[in-house]
Order: structure tokens, then C-alpha cells, then sequence
């Protein structure tokens, strides 16, 4: 009872002087008084003079933003409960921004101002502005355009216009503050800090006003591409069409699956391009958020929320658009379009022999090539007839016997007649022996005790087994397979089967690494001098010894941005490129683990994920990842052994069009040989990864 008697007793406290009733939406003047807002409002329209308080009478010199009194309006809402009074329909007070265009004169309170005076903290119309612009003694006053927030721009401690702003505690203050709290603070006048906030914002804009171009170019440019992409595909289709339309019906599974292979590539190709196209559009929306901010800011530059607004970049801003090369040239593909020429010619010749015939067709070439090798007694017991059946493509084609064929298909037919001279009897029973590569690492002696013991504890099981095996029919090139004959060539080893009889036999096996060898003297008639790119070397690789050993680090160098330089992968080219003639060059590596030595045209990609050496068209690589050894090539992988060399020899033949990779010691052992097509110079290239590694490119003769 004695709490509501006190609170009761405030009724005269929360009555309002200028309606006497409760107060309704208070507002509170910087005096202290209290009023209705609505009842103060009416009293200042109503008024011809100066602004006052209706209470004490103090003057204001322009009229003051109202502010809502939230502890009075809740000391009202208990006292009503209290007293059982009911609660009048609140009127939502705001106070309502100024206007620029709608400021009056401080003066005479109805015509729009056209100046404010910083040092009146008034606003003037054209009349009562001529004091100031006529008469010296306002000469010092400062006058600007009107401004809608003049009473912000006073100090709430010290009522003085803040001109200054404080750099070390980011915010404005008046010359008061200056020599008191702030006194020792650096800072500056608070239009310099407009003007070097607007700089900065205007520099983002700029920034991303070029990054949008960017991207919209990448995308036009992809457009395009997927636009070629698609009419290629369809140039690919008619070749194939022409050439499987002259095959029998055997094979019409193999252009159907062929066609499939190229939808498969086109696909793949669109749907990366789709994929990077959604994501630069989004970025591009990221951006023009951001665009709209940053002019949202700019258009209430006047304000003091622009002097505390902050926007930042979005991320997408350090993201360089790119626009990666896309083609239907897969491994796959090629392999389709080869194995289909190489058989219409193949099955033409055998058809056009009686059936008695055909076995012979290819014989005498097949003893000519033996006797012409001198190696016709190596394999005794097998029948001749086998050989002679496998073609060599490539002959064919080089031959020019098929006008019209890309010159870069007979590169990739493989020569099945040096397979069989190299592997047999393997090469017959598995089509991709011709892919698994000999161990440099065996010495002659290691090689032949181990064909010796391995021969003796042969039995009559195992060689009835290896009888009735049949050949490896694997179409994924990436597992070892031949590419070109592995189906193909399906029911043409099945006839030539069923008319040989190959017999049971296990002849001696040959290290290939015993007859493959070189001599180091003979690789270095073609040595050449080379040298690091440091235009093309990754921040992560330091060039050392007059550019002639690159190390990894995981501090960047200090390169500069250009086109050249591969910003994705740690890679570096050299200086020097060629597209004729043999050079010899030799790589000695710090680790041959996380490493990959090869080749790449100059127009390898630089800048996206596909720059990787081998995962691209443009570029061939024998790589060590993890202890693993692998050639690469437009991203298909071939496992090989690991010789676990410290020395690396490459001799890149341009009239041949290969390239051998050599583990050097007192003598070459060659280990792996990329057979390819030259459209253009080639330039030796590498990829080191772990941190402290490093490739040097010898001098040779040491």
C-alpha cells in the first residue's frame, strides 16, 4: 500500500506543462524539461520567433532533434497500472530525418535555407544569409551547403562543432576534445577523412568494376568454346561415321561405343564449363552486392554513418577468372579413330586372299623384318604364321596408303611387330605387355638366375594353364592395356586361333634391359645446354647456380605477376624449346619422390587446375608420387616400375617423335618412351613439390 501511495504521488512529476495531462510519447530538451511531443511540436509551429523552451524559456538557436524519454515512459506505464488509468492510444514518435531539400531558415523559420553557418551551427535562407557574405565581421564564419545533421556535428560533452577526427580512436571530435581527452592523438580534419574514405571506396569500386569485366569476358569466351567444342565433336563423329560405315557388322558395337566416347568427352567438357560459368556468376553477384553498398555509402556521403561505415572486398575478388582449354582429343578417342583405320586396311588385304591364303598374306615381310633384326632363332618352336598376322600401322599410315588421315593418328599406332620382337610369346597372349616397362635395376646375372629358377619349377599344370589363357581384352588404356588393339583386333585373334595351332612352349626369357641399354657416350652427341625459365618459375621455386637448379620453399619468392609464370603448380619451364633434330639432356634430382621430369609445349595452360604436368593435351611427364612411378598424359595414367634413379637421361628425338626416359649409371637404361605428335616446340619442363627439394640440369660429360 505504501508503494502505490508513493507512486501515486508522483502524478504532478508526470504531468505534462503544456496540456497538463499524463505525458504522451515524452520528449526530453538538452535543458532537462519534459514534454508531449506533439504538445511541443504544435507550441514551436505556432510560434513566429526564436526556439525556446516552454518551460524555462532557454533559446535554441535552430531547432533541436527530439529524442523519446524511454525512463519517463516507463515510470508512466507503472503509475497507470497503478492507478487503474487506462492507457491512451500510443502514437509510434519518431524522430524524422531532416530533409536537405525541405531545411528552413533558423531565422525566420519558413523559407528553405540555402547555407549553414558551422560557427552560427544556423541555417540560412537567401536573406538572412547576406550578413555573412556582406559584412566583415562574419568574414571569419564558415559557411556550407545545408546540412541535415547539423546538431550531430556538435560534441555531446562540449557542444562544440566536431571538425576534427581521431585517427587512433577512429571517431570525430571538437577542439575541446583535442586539447583534453585526446590530446597527444593523431589526427586529421574531418573532411580529409571524408576524403580519403571516399578515395578508398572509389578504388574498391574501381576494382570491382575491372574483376566484373573479367568475368564476364571468361564467360563470353567459354560460351564460344562451348559452341567449337560442340562442332568439333561432330567433326569427330563424321570421320568416324565414314570410316565405320566401310567395316563390317562385327564392329558395330565399337562405333557406337566410339560415339559414346566422344559424347562422353563432350559432356565432360560441358559440364565443366557449365560448372565454371555458375561459379563466375556468382562471384559476379557477390561483387555487385558489394558494387551496391560501397553506392549506397557514397550517395549519403554527408552523413556521420558514412564517416564510421566500413565495407569490405568479398573473397571472390582474389579469385582470377580463367578459362580452361577444352577438346575432344582424349587418348581414347584417338585410340578409336586409329584401331578403325588400321583395321579397314588390315581386314581389306586378308579378305581379298582365298581362305587358304590368308595366313601367308603377311609372311615373307614378317621373315624379312626377323632375318633384318637378327634375331630369327631367339623364339624357336613358335609358329611364324602368329607374327606375320600383326600389322604395323604405322607403316601403313606413313606409308600413305590412307591420304586424309591427321598426321598425328600413326604417331600413336603402336609398331606390333617390334611388341612381338620385344615380348614374345607374352606380347601374343596380353595386348598391353608392350606397356609394362623393364626394370633398369636388374643386371644381367639377377635376371637370367632368376628365368632359370623360375623355369625349372614349371609344371605340366601351370603350362596347361598358361595354354588356355586368353588375352587380355581391357579397355581402360589407363590399367595397361593396348588402346588401339585391345578390342579391336577381338575377332581377328580369335580366327587366327582357331587356325594356328601354337603349341605348348616356354622359350628362355631375354632381359630387355640387356638389349635396350645405351651407351652414355652415345646419348651425349646430342647433349645440350639448358637453363631454368625463371619467367615461368612458381613463387614457391628459387632458381640457383646461374639458373640451372631449382629448389622448392615454402616462403615465396618475390617474381612478379605475368602471364608466363604457372601460379597453380609448383613448375618451372626452360629457356629453350625444340621442334627438330636430337638433344640429350640429363636431370639429377635430390629426391625422387614428389617429382616429375618431362615435356610441354609453350602454350600450356598457366594459371588453372588443369596446368599440372600430364593433365593436359600439351604436355608429357614421368612422375614419382609416394615411391610410385607413372607417365602421364592428358590426365590418363600408366603405372611403370620404379628404378629409383638419382639421374635422369632424356633424349627427345623430334624426327622420330619420341621422347626416352634413361636411368643413368655407367651405362642408360632406358625405363619409359612417350611416342608423339609435334604441331609445335617443345620445351622441358618440371614439377617438384616437397619442401627443400630440388632439381639440378647437369653439366655433361661428368
Amino acid at each position: 500500500m505504501a508503494e502505490n501511495m508513493s507512486l501515486l504521488g508522483l502524478e504532478d512529476e508526470l504531468t505534462c506543462s503544456i496540456c497538463l495531462c499524463l505525458f504522451e510519447n515524452p520528449v526530453s530538451l538538452i535543458c532537462g524539461h519534459s514534454f508531449c511531443a506533439n504538445c511541443l511540436e504544435a507550441t514551436w509551429n505556432d510560434r513566429i520567433s526564436s526556439l525556446s523552451c516552454p518551460h524555462c524559456r532557454m533559446v535554441f538557436p535552430s531547432k533541436p532533434e527530439l529524442k523519446k524519454n524511454t525512463v519517463l515512459s516507463a515510470v508512466l506505464d507503472a503509475y497507470r497500472i497503478k492507478a487503474g488509468v487506462s492507457e491512451p492510444v500510443k502514437e509510434h514518435f519518431e524522430v524524422k530525418k531532416k530533409d536537405p531539400d525541405a531545411i528552413k531558415c533558423d531565422n525566420c523559420m519558413e523559407a528553405k535555407a540555402v547555407k549553414t553557418c558551422l560557427t552560427c551551427m544556423a541555417s540560412y535562407c537567401e536573406d538572412h544569409v547576406r550578413p555573412h557574405r556582406e559584412n566583415a565581421i562574419f568574414r571569419a564564419h564558415q559557411l556550407t551547403d545545408p546540412l541535415p545533421d547539423l546538431m550531430e556535428r556538435l560534441c555531446s560533452n562540449h557542444g562544440k562543432l566536431m571538425e576534427f577526427y581521431c585517427n587512433q580512436h577512429q571517431r570525430c571530435i571538437c577542439s575541446t576534445c583535442l586539447q583534453d581527452m585526446h590530446k597527444g592523438c593523431e589526427f586529421i580534419t574531418a573532411d580529409e577523412r571524408r576524403f580519403k574514405q571516399k578515395t578508398d571506396l572509389t578504388d574498391k569500386l574501381n576494382i570491382l568494376e575491372v574483376k566484373t569485366d573479367k568475368n564476364q569476358q571468361v564467360i563470353s569466351q567459354m560460351k564460344e568454346q562451348q559452341i567449337k567444342l560442340k562442332d568439333l565433336a561432330a567433326t569427330r563423329k563424321r570421320v568416324l561415321e565414314a570410316e565405320y560405315r566401310q567395316l563390317r557388322e562385327m564392329i558395330d558395337r565399337d562405333e557406337k561405343e566410339a560415339m559414346l566416347a566422344i559424347d562422353k568427352e563432350q559432356e565432360k567438357g560441358q559440364s565443366k564449363l557449365v560448372s565454371l560459368i555458375k561459379k563466375f556468376n556468382e562471384n559476379i553477384e557477390k561483387m555487385s552486392r558489394t558494387k551496391s553498398e560501397i553506392n549506397i555509402l557514397l550517395d549519403q556521403s554527408q552523413s556521420l554513418e558514412f564517416l564510421k561505415a566500413s565495407v569490405d572486398l568479398p573473397s571472390v575478388v582474389n579469385v582470377e577468372p580463367y578459362n580452361p582449354r577444352m577438346n575432344v582429343e582424349s587418348k581414347e578417342v584417338i585410340a578409336y579413330h586409329s584401331s578403325a583405320v588400321a583395321l579397314k586396311e588390315w581386314v581389306t588385304k586378308l579378305m581379298e586372299q582365298p581362305l587358304e591364303n590368308r595366313i601367308s598374306v603377311l609372311k615373307p615381310e614378317f621373315e624379312k623384318s626377323v632375318l633384318g633384326a637378327g634375331l630369327g632363332n631367339q623364339f624357336p618352336g613358335i609358329p611364324s604364321e602368329i607374327p606375320a598376322l600383326l600389322p604395323n600401322p604405322r607403316d601403313m599410315c606413313l606409308g600413305n596408303q590412307f591420304p586424309g588421315i591427321p598426321s598425328e593418328i600413326p604417331a600413336l599406332l603402336p609398331n606390333s611387330r617390334d611388341m612381338w620382337m620385344q615380348n614374345a610369346p607374352v606380347a601374343w597372349y596380353d595386348p598391353s605387355a608392350h606397356l609394362r616397362s623393364p626394370s633398369p635395376s636388374c643386371g644381367p646375372k639377377a635376371k637370367a638366375s632368376g628365368t632359370k629358377q623360375k623355369n625349372s619349377s614349371k609344371t605340366a599344370k601351370d603350362q596347361k594353364e598358361r595354354k588356355d589363357q586368353k588375352p587380355n581384352r581391357s579397355r581402360n588404356p589407363s590399367k595397361g592395356a593396348n588402346p588401339v588393339f585391345s578390342k579391336s583386333m577381338e575377332n581377328l585373334l580369335d580366327i587366327t586361333v582357331k587356325t594356328v595351332d601354337i603349341p605348348d612352349i616356354n622359350p628362355p626369357a631375354i632381359s630387355p634391359t640387356v638389349l635396350n641399354f645405351a651407351k652414355r657416350s652415345d646419348l651425349l652427341k646430342y647433349g645440350t645446354i639448358l637453363n631454368f625459365d625463371v619467367r615461368t618459375a612458381h613463387k614457391r621455386i628459387s632458381l640457383s647456380e646461374n639458373n640451372t637448379k631449382a629448389t622448392v620453399s615454402d616462403d615465396p619468392a618475390h617474381y612478379t605477376d605475368i602471364p608466363l609464370r604457372f601460379s597453380v603448380c609448383s613448375q618451372v619451364l626452360c629457356t629453350k624449346g625444340f621442334s627438330q633434330g636430337r638433344h640429350y639432356w640429363e636431370i639429377k634430382m635430390s629426391s625422387n619422390n614428389f617429382c616429375g621430369l618431362g615435356l610441354a609445349y609453350g602454350r600450356i595452360d598457366r594459371k588453372g587446375p588443369s596446368s599440372r604436368l600430364g593433365r593436359n593435351a600439351d604436355s608429357w611427364c614421368v612422375e614419382w608420387f609416394n615411391m610410385k612411378l607413372s607417365a602421364w598424359h592428358n590426365s590418363i595414367e600408366t603405372v611403370l616400375q620404379n628404378p629409383s634413379p638419382s639421374r635422369v637421361g632424356i633424349l627427345l628425338d623430334c624426327d622420330q617423335r619420341s621422347a626416352t626416359f634413361y636411368t643413368v649409371q655407367d651405362r642408360a637404361y632406358p625405363f619409359h618412351t612417350f611416342v608423339f605428335p609435334f604441331t609445335e616446340a617443345v620445351y622441358p619442363a618440371f614439377w617438384i613439390f616437397s619442401n627443400g627439394s630440388s632439381v639440378s640440369l647437369c653439366k655433361l660429360g661428368n
